[in-house]
């Protein structure tokens, strides 16, 4: 089996016991399945204009991505209303 080194890594932590379980897993599990399940939500539609060039410049990165192109301007949308979506340096 090919492992990487980043793989090889997390198994010597997780046999070295580096790792412990949460307390109460399926409240956990829960609470996690119930924020993604309200982050991928889409309750609301709209309409909006773009320039050609950024439209084709938008479906050629989600092409790359592999993602259909709406759904990568939700994602950026949403990476910038939570704060996730940093300047890139220059």
């Amino acid at each position: 089996m090919n492992i990487s080194k980043d793989e090889k890594e997390l198994l010597r932590s997780v046999e070295d016991g580096e790792w412990e379980s949460v307390p109460d897993l399926q409240t956990e599990l829960k609470r996690y399945q119930a924020i993604a399940k309200n982050s991928l939500k889409k309750d609301q539609r709209i309409n909006i204009r773009l320039a050609s060039k950024d439209l084709m410049g938008l479906q050629t990165k989600a092409m790359q991505e592999g993602l259909p192109y709406q759904t990568l301007i939700s994602s950026v949308l949403h990476k910038y209303v939570t704060g996730q979506l940093k300047p890139a340096t220059e």
